[in-house]
């Protein structure tokens, strides 16, 4: 009975057992939904990880596929487009802008031309190659590779490197110690200036469409950089243009040679010309008669005879109107940031030592291109829109003139520098102007070049009270700025005054005159004795072109900086003004006014004058510019821009007539749409 009744007694015990591990199994589960719960929390996040990383992934990758998609389909039309037939492409482009007409190689051929005399190209400043023999170390790499014209590459890779193996020595105007910059050879060095810009490329590829090749055609690539004469001095390039055109003419049976010279290429011819037939050592002793024996035609495109007006302000304010716009629309990118400061002023240090430069400074003074009150384009419109189906104007005559009737603009263009817009506009009576030689001396505006480092002009040696007498002279003539740059750069324009002239020949016959300085002036020099020959001016019209300036003084406070700068927020107040953000404008191809393209072929060179003692023929053919229609054209084959007139049709089919035998008068002798003829009667030159 004890044993039962322990028993009994036991079991609550029991039971209290019981419960307890219940409730340690109860609190177990929960512990294990609880870590079921965090382990599904865990499983969300990580799912929510995994969403957000596939979202990121699925972005990178679709714009792969995108990419991807595109070069692909540009693969294919490429593959297209080169397996088809060449007529489905021209159908097409046919069928948006209409028949293309043939280029003038083709349509010549079907005529039945060939090529018959040798022909010379000169190109022009900036547009030929120039490539590294020799340098710094920090031009390590670049052995022959191209610093000028392609890519341009190193301009952004490195630009101070690049500023300092361009610049030349600045009291030589030649090498700089240590560095060789050579221009580039053969036709390759000026027939694109950078890769889908072409230059003379399209030329060529006409010529040789009726039969010329590499040994009938020579491009006379020079270092545009350097003064004529040291051309010679450092390269023998003289000597070698001699002697390719006297080999030229001797391996084609004795047919002279066309010469073709573009742009600064005009004046460097002509220096040629008195070059080689002047008694070495200064010239090449080929004799008074060796142009006669060897060349048949000079066939001029854009020349700047007389010079430009823009060659002023490159070296007064290292600007012209495209950069006074950038400047004023970004100052801060035009004046810092490309080379990290400075940019205008590494620019002008820079361009300051090419002497080929001043070569284009403006020649003849006032007698050309007038004075304070008058101009010979005074009256012009320089916003006339012509239409190609205007008259032609052929005139052989020089006292031809033509009759446009138009309003008088307010456009004093004989003042080539004015500061303000009132001095540019009011008669010189009511403008009191100081003399800016008799300014008060004052301390320089820094007393070393050591804070200005590889930016140092000779703005820098001025006195404040000088720079401020030069504004207040206010005006300045093509005579009076050239007595403005010899104050500002005394240094560069004594390196001018050793190689180029820009004034009139009193008596052409002075001994004088036999100077290599004078010889790339036509207003100081005489054409050939060759009367067979024939010189023609080709360039465009319709575009309005930097013709005069209106200044300001710069507000910079930087003493390192260019005190000067056109004033880009002058302008002329009515739709039909001449006066364009600072810029007076006129007639002209963009880069050269017409008066300087074509007055010494108007009038200077016509007939028998002194400049032309032999009576040589001269033309004038005008190209009235028009604009690319489309994309599809390119830059058009109707330009009169200054190098884009190198892909104009029109012109080339002029020179391939003249290359294949025809005479200036078998093109139909002067082509003129602008009023050159009667401007040149405006200019009293002694003839």
């Amino acid at each position: 009975m004890a044993l039962l009744r322990r028993r009994k007694a036991s079991e609550p015990e029991s039971s209290d057992n019981d419960k307890k591990q219940a409730d340690e199994q109860q609190q177990e589960k929960g512990k294990e939904k609880e870590k079921e719960k965090e382990k599904g929390k865990e499983k969300e996040k990580e799912k929510e990880k995994k969403k957000s990383t596939r979202s990121k992934w699925s972005c990178i990758d679709n714009c792969c596929w995108l990419i991807g998609y595109v070069v692909v389909i540009w693969w294919l039309l490429m593959v297209l487009y080169n397996a088809l037939p060449p007529s489905l492409p021209q159908y097409v482009t046919e069928a948006i802008t209409g028949p293309l007409p043939d280029p003038p190689g083709v349509k010549l051929k079907k005529e039945g031309l060939k090529a018959h005399h040798p022909v010379v190209f000169v190109p022009g400043i900036v547009t030929g190659g120039l490539e590294l023999w020799e340098g710094h170390p920090c031009a390590d790499g670049l052995f022959r590779k191209r610093l000028w014209g392609g890519t341009f590459g190193e301009v952004y890779k490195r630009p101070l490197c690049w500023v300092e193996h361009m610049s030349l020595d600045n009291e030589t105007g030649l090498d700089p110690a240590g560095i060789r910059v050579r221009a580039v050879s053969g036709l390759v060095a000026a027939d694109y200036f950078a890769p889908g810009y072409f230059v003379w490329a399209v030329l060529i590829a006409n010529l040789a469409q009726i039969g010329y090749e590499e040994k009938t055609m020579h491009m006379a690539a020079y270092d545009w950089r350097i003064s004529f004469q040291n051309t010679e001095v450092r390269d023998q390039t003289l000597s070698r243009m001699k002697s390719n055109i006297e080999l030229m003419v001797k391996t084609n049976d004795g047919s002279k040679v066309v010469i073709i010279p573009h742009s600064m290429g005009v004046l460097y011819f002509l220096h040629f010309m008195k070059w080689v037939e002047a008694p070495a050592p200064m010239g090449g002793g080929g004799g008074s008669d060796w142009c006669a024996r060897h060349i048949k035609a000079v066939m001029n495109i854009g020349a700047p005879f007389l010079g430009v007006p823009k060659a002023v302000t490159g070296l007064f304010s290292a600007e012209a109107k495209d950069v006074a716009v950038a400047r004023a629309i970004a100052p801060g990118v035009v004046g810092n940031e490309l080379f990290g400061r400075q940019t205008l002023q590494h620019v002008m240090r820079m361009t300051r030592t090419w002497d080929s430069t001043m070569s284009m400074l403006p020649k003849g003074g006032e007698t050309i291109w007038g004075d304070l009150d008058w101009s010979p384009e005074e009256g012009s419109d320089c916003h006339t829109k012509r239409d190609r189906n205007d008259e032609v104007h052929d005139l052989t005559n020089s006292s031809a003139e033509t009759q446009r009737p138009t309003e008088k603009p307010l456009a004093r263009y004989g003042r080539i520098i004015s500061f303000g817009k009132d001095a540019a506009e009011l008669p010189s009576s009511e403008i009191v102007m100081s003399d800016y030689k008799v300014a008060p001396e004052g301390k320089s505006l820094v007393t070393s070049n050591a804070s200005c480092g590889d930016v140092w002009t000779e703005y820098q040696e001025m006195s404040w009270e000088s720079i401020k007498a030069i504004a207040e002279h206010k005006l300045y003539t093509a005579g009076s700025v050239l007595d403005l740059l010899h104050f500002v750069a005394p240094k560069l324009m004594q390196r001018g005054d050793d190689h180029f002239s820009y004034g009139v020949a009193e008596n052409l016959d002075d001994p004088k005159y036999e100077h290599y300085k004078y010889w790339s002036n036509p207003l100081e020099t005489k054409l050939p004795n060759a009367p067979d020959m024939e010189i023609f001016s080709l360039y465009g019209v319709g575009i309005p072109t930097e013709r005069s300036y209106v200044y300001k003084l710069s507000p910079s406070a930087d003493t390192c900086y260019i005190p000067f700068q056109i004033d880009s927020s002058a302008e002329g107040g009515n739709a039909g003004s001449c006066l364009k953000g600072g810029v007076y404008l006129a007639e002209g191809d963009e880069t050269v006014p017409t008066l300087s393209a074509g007055f010494m072929c108007a009038k200077g060179w016509r007939g028998q004058t002194r400049f032309n003692p032999s009576g040589m023929a001269t033309y004038v053919r005008e190209y009235l510019h028009a604009p690319p229609a489309n994309l599809l054209e390119g830059r058009g084959t109707q330009s009169g821009a200054h190098v884009d007139i190198m892909g104009n049709f029109a012109l080339i089919e002029d020179i391939i007539r003249v290359a294949a035998g025809a005479k200036g008068k078998d093109l139909g002798g002067d082509q003129v749409y602008s009023d050159i003829f009667k401007w040149s009667e405006k200019i009293k030159l002694k003839l």
